[in-house]
Parts: C-alpha cells; sequence; structure tokens
C-alpha cells in the first residue's frame, strides 16, 4: 500500500508533502483506474483508498462509515431499454450520489453495486441521512429517451469502522447489510448486525427459536400513536412487530423479519398479528377504549386467498368493528401483483376496514394503478420527512404528495416526525395525521392503555374524546360469501 501511495504522490497536487498515516489525503484524488461507464473510481482504487482511509482512522482514533448501494433489479432495466439505456441509468444514478458523498468518496464496484466513504469521524445517525437522502434520490425520474423514463429502488448496506471489524471485513459485510435489505423489501438501508454473520447453524438455530415464538408467544405487539395534525390529539396507533427472546433479549425485527420471509415464517407470523391485534382491540374497548390500530400487511400475505376470510374470522371472534381495523401496504408490496392486489383490497374494503398505502413515493406505482387501489390514505415514508426543515427540494415533494393525495380524495399520514419544525411544515402542508418519536415511541399495549387513562404521570398530549365513547352494538355484517351474517359487531 505505501509503495502504491510512493508511486501516486507526484500525480496528486500534495506538493513534496509526505503520504502517510498522519496526512489528510483528498479521498476523491485517489482514483486511480476510473469506471469508463460513469467516470468514478474502480473496485481497485476505492479498496487502496479504503485502506489508507482506515489506517488515519487508527491513527486519529476516529470512526468510518462504508455505504453499499445496490440497484433493485437492475437487470429489468436492461432487458427492457437495453444495455445502452441501462449504462446512461448508471451515469445519471453516479451523477446524482457523486454529489450526496462529498467531499468523501463514491466508487462504483460491480454492474449495480456503487459504494460511499464518510472519513469525517461520522456517527451511526450521520450514515443513516446519507442512506435515506441516496434513497430519496435514486427515486426521481432518470430519462430514457422518448419520454420514458425510470425510477430506481435501491438496497444499502452500512458498515461503520471499526465496529465492523478489520478493513477487510468492511465490504463484505457491507454486502451482508445489503442482502439483509434487499431481502426485507429492497429500497431500505440496513446496518450491519453481528447476527447476519452467523453461520448456517445459527441461522438454523434462530428459526427453530422464531417458529417456538410463535407457539410460547414470545412475539409482542407494541404500538406508536398517531396524531391527529390539526387539534394534536391521539386517533389511533400503529401496533409493530417485536420479538421478546429469553435469552437474546430484543431481537431486531431487521434480523428476523428477513429470515421469516425467506423462510415462509412470514405467514403464520402474520396470522398472529392479526389476531393479536383483534384481541388487543377487544381488551381496550372492555376497558373503554375505542383505539384505531393500523397493522402491517406483508406481499406474502397479499398472495393468500384466505387473508381477507381470515381477517374477518379474527375480527368476529373478538366482536370488533372493522372501522376500527386500518391494514397498511407498503407500495412496493402492492405493485408486485397488482391484479390480486387490488381484489385482496376491495374484499377487506367491503368489509369496513380501512386501507392505508405505506412508504407512499419509493416504488413504482402510477396514478392509474394508484386510483384502482381501494385505499382511504396515504402515508409519506419518513425519508421524505427528514430533510423538511432544510431543503427547499424536500418541501417541495412533500408538498406534492400531500396534494396529490387530497387530489385523490385520500387522508395523509407523515411518519418519522421528530422535530417540531418538521411537525409545523407537516400540519401547514395539511397532513390529516403524524406519526412520530416527537410525540411518542412505540410502546407496549399496557403502556398505552395507562397513558390513555391518565393513571400514570402527566399527560403530555390529549387522546380525541372519540376513543372514550360508550361501546354499542352496531349490526351485523354480510359474510364475505355473501351468506347469512355471523354475529353483532360492537365498537
Amino acid at each position: 500500500m505505501i509503495d502504491w501511495l510512493r508511486a501516486l504522490r507526484a500525480k496528486l497536487p500534495f506538493g513534496g508533502e509526505q503520504v502517510g498515516p498522519g496526512t489528510k489525503l483528498d479521498l476523491r484524488l485517489l482514483v486511480g483506474a476510473n469506471d469508463p461507464v460513469t467516470g468514478l473510481p474502480g473496485p481497485n482504487a476505492f479498496e487502496n483508498t479504503l485502506e489508507q482511509a482506515v489506517r488515519q482512522a487508527d491513527v486519529k482514533s476516529r470512526r468510518l462509515a462504508l455505504l453499499l448501494v445496490n440497484i433493485d433489479d437492475f437487470k429489468s432495466i436492461n432487458g427492457t431499454f437495453g444495455s445502452l439505456k441501462g449504462d446512461e441509468v448508471l451515469r445519471q444514478a453516479a451523477k446524482r450520489m457523486r454529489p450526496l458523498v462529498q467531499p468523501f468518496m463514491a466508487a462504483r464496484l460491480a454492474a449495480d453495486e456503487f459504494a460511499l466513504l464518510m472519513n469525517e469521524d461520522p456517527q451511526p445517525e450521520d450514515a443513516a441521512v446519507l442512506a435515506t437522502k441516496v434513497l430519496r434520490e435514486m427515486r426521481l425520474p432518470i430519462g430514457v429517451g422518448r419520454g420514458q423514463s425510470v425510477t430506481l429502488a435501491c438496497s444499502v448496506g452500512v458498515v461503520m469502522y471499526p465496529d465492523c471489524g478489520a478493513v477487510e471485513s468492511m465490504i463484505p459485510r457491507a454486502r451482508v447489510a445489503m442482502a439483509n435489505a434487499k431481502a426485507a423489501g429492497g429500497a431500505r438501508y440496513a446496518f450491519f448486525d453481528a447476527s447476519m454473520t452467523k453461520g448456517p447453524p445459527d441461522q438454523i438455530e434462530l428459526l427453530r427459536e422464531l417458529r417456538l415464538a410463535v407457539e410460547l408467544n414470545q412475539l409482542e405487539l407494541h404500538y406508536q400513536p398517531k396524531i391527529h395534525a390539526p387539534t394534536g390529539e391521539i386517533t389511533g396507533a400503529e401496533a409493530l412487530l417485536r420479538w421478546n427472546h429469553p435469552t437474546r433479549g430484543m431481537v431486531s425485527p431487521a434480523s428476523f423479519i428477513p429470515l421469516a420471509e425467506r423462510s415462509g415464517l412470514i405467514i403464520p407470523i402474520g396470522r398472529w398479528v392479526i389476531e393479536d391485534a383483534s384481541r388487543q382491540l377487544r381488551i381496550w374497548r372492555d376497558q373503554g377504549i375505542r383505539m384505531r390500530i393500523a397493522i402491517n400487511l406483508s406481499v406474502h400475505q397479499l398472495r393468500q386467498p384466505d387473508l381477507a376470510d381470515r381477517i374477518a374470522s379474527a375480527l368476529r371472534t373478538h366482536q370488533i368493528n372493522p372501522e376500527l381495523l386500518t391494514c397498511e401496504v407498503t407500495e412496493t408490496s402492492a405493485m408486485v401483483d397488482v391484479d390480486a392486489t387490488v381484489r385482496v383490497l376491495q374484499k377487506l374494503h367491503a368489509m369496513g376496514i380501512q386501507l392505508s398505502i405505506d412508504d407512499f413515493g419509493t416504488g413504482h406505482s402510477s396514478l392509474a394503478y394508484l386510483r384502482s387501489l381501494p385505499a382511504d390514505e396515504l402515508k409519506i415514508d419518513r425519508s421524505f420527512v427528514l430533510d423538511l426543515e432544510t431543503n427547499e427540494d424536500a418541501r417541495k415533494v412533500a408538498r406534492a404528495v400531500v396534494n396529490l393525495a387530497k387530489a385523490l380524495d385520500r387522508k395523509v399520514v407523515a411518519e418519522g416526525v421528530e422535530t417540531e419544525g418538521q411537525n409545523r411544515i407537516l400540519r401547514e402542508f395539511g397532513c390529516d395525521q403524524l406519526q412520530g418519536y416527537l410525540f411518542a415511541k412505540p410502546m407496549s399495549a399496557k403502556a398505552l392503555a395507562l397513558w390513555a387513562t391518565d393513571n400514570v404521570g402527566p399527560r403530555t398530549m390529549n387522546f380525541r374524546a372519540s376513543i372514550f365513547k360508550d361501546t354499542s352494538t352496531i349490526g351485523e355484517t354480510a359474510p364475505l360469501d355473501g351468506g347469512a351474517a355471523k354475529g353483532p359487531l360492537v365498537l
């Protein structure tokens, strides 16, 4: 490495400055041979630069962040438009990534894989911000000629040095994290976690324990309140899956949900979520709390022909009004098989269940498809909320999403609200509901009930009066098959 740096020194504008561990190098200059398509440094140049950056980080006791960006389903772009248009898409993607990472380094490692290096002692939060910006920039349309354009979804793997181990481990472990992001549905980022690299025996054991967790009720639903934007009152909550392992502790959803999806275990877990959310609605109802719950449906559940019947059965068993349940479907999941998704959502809508398109703006839906989905609300992805206070383009995009939703007669929910500034801007734009750490973190059902009834501590915000209305029978609902009703549902 040192010989390579000495040979390169004469080509770089460092004058006679010695190149070594104590030198502050401009990483953009250590490029070596550039990639002919994008003009970015290639894999060899990037690995050399990474090694030097690690040496400097060790000397100065600083951190590094490495992000690997992979374009989801890039093969379909080449297959549809040809390799020449595919190369143009790669050039435009590189052009967008380069300014995001300056004055650090961007490189192309493989056909549809890019690397971004942050070397000024970044924290994980800084890497998360960069990853979110990359995902957002890639979603902007890229022209491919003759009035045609494509939008890109990316999976991003993130590693922090020295947390991830030796320099030789950084790229492989970033690829592992990227693969986990892709397995979770893509269009997202994931930080490397040690559990991701455990060998097949541990994965088999973790899967066995996950199966057992469903049987032993080790899975939990935590609830994050949703806020009525005009009044600031709590109107309901989103149910979020958690795994409280008896020896591992709380296992991250980023670790076990991709495993469940790969193994098919996501189907019984999804059924458990439906049942447990319905059970919790009944418990709250018996406590005098008429809380609305939102649950997330995976793409695998949408492919199950009996999904609507299972949800109807759970609501009947616990005698719950379907209007108290919201089913959230990500835009990406909805677009996997549009016709099948529409059929399922139409059944749920006919039952009176509220429907929400989650992560709106991160997928590939067209207005024609969006109009065909019987959704009651659109949920703005958190990536659009992140830069509202500092970026005019982010504000324009968020406002456009709100205006589009209003034009389609949908309500608008914004998630990931963390600052008062974001809260103010979204209220001004006309969002109907807000959700995020600014208001409340996810909490257990018991904690939320205590908060609602004001039995512990000062109440920081009010619940809507409708949550405490007396429950009453609203009559019978027709079953999906058009036969006789199977019992009353109550508020």
